[in-house]
C-alpha cells in the first residue's frame, strides 16, 4: 500500500494487470477526408445530381473537426484540342481552393480517342499515408468507392486510425467496403442535391 498526499491509501496496481487509458468520448475526433475526384463526380452524374461540395463537406465531417479536406484531380492533357476542357477544370479547381478545399493535381495524357487518362490512385495513397503521419487524425474518410484503395484503408487501420469509405453503395468496391471500419453511403445524400440541367 502507499499513503497519498492527504494520508488516504492508495492500491498499487499489480504488473499482471495493466490499467489501459480509455479514449475520452467527450473529446472532438479530428478527421482528414481524401477524395477521388472523379470517383464521386461519376457517382453524381449516375445519380444525374449536381455535386455540392460544401454540403458534402459539412455532411461527412459532422460535428467533427475538419483537418484538411483533399481533392485529387487529373487534368486534361496540356494540348490545344484539350484546352476548353483544361481550362473549365482549373476554373472549377479554382472554385474549390477558393472555399477552402486542399487540391492536388496530376497532368492527363491523351488516351483514346477524345479521352484522356490521369489517374491520381497512387498519388493519394501515398498522400493518404504521409498526411496521417503527419496530421494524426482520429479518422481518415476515403471519398471514393474504388477498390483499389482497400490497401490503403489496411495501412492507416494498422496504424490505429480508424476508416471511413464514402461512396454510393453501386459504385463501392467489396475490398474496400471490407477493408474499411465503415462505410457511409451517400445515395441518399446525393438525391437531396439539384439535379442536372
Amino acid at each position: 500500500m502507499k499513503i497519498g498526499s492527504r494520508g488516504t491509501q492508495r492500491k498499487r496496481p499489480s504488473c499482471g494487470h495493466v490499467k489501459r487509458s480509455s479514449a475520452n468520448p467527450t473529446r472532438i475526433r479530428r478527421v482528414l477526408v481524401l477524395v477521388d475526384e472523379s470517383n464521386i463526380t461519376s457517382a453524381a452524374k449516375a445519380a444525374n445530381r449536381k455535386l455540392d461540395w460544401l454540403k458534402l463537406r459539412d455532411s461527412l465531417v459532422g460535428d467533427r473537426e475538419l483537418i484538411e479536406m483533399v481533392v485529387y484531380a487529373g487534368l486534361p492533357p496540356a494540348m490545344p484540342e484539350w484546352q476548353a476542357e483544361r481550362d473549365k477544370k482549373n476554373k472549377f479547381l479554382h472554385w474549390l481552393r477558393a472555399h477552402g478545399f486542399l487540391v492536388a493535381t496530376k497532368e492527363g495524357a491523351p488516351a483514346a480517342e477524345s479521352q484522356y487518362k490521369a489517374n491520381v490512385d497512387v498519388l493519394m495513397a501515398i498522400d493518404g499515408v504521409e498526411l496521417s503521419h503527419e496530421m494524426k487524425p482520429d479518422v481518415v474518410i476515403l471519398l471514393t468507392g474504388d477498390a483499389d484503395f482497400a490497401d490503403l484503408a489496411s495501412q492507416l487501420r494498422r496504424r490505429g486510425i480508424r476508416v471511413e469509405a464514402a461512396a454510393t453503395a453501386t459504385t463501392l468496391g467489396a475490398g474496400l467496403k471490407t477493408a474499411a471500419n465503415d462505410f457511409v453511403d451517400l445515395t441518399e445524400l446525393l438525391n437531396s442535391f439539384d439535379p442536372l440541367t
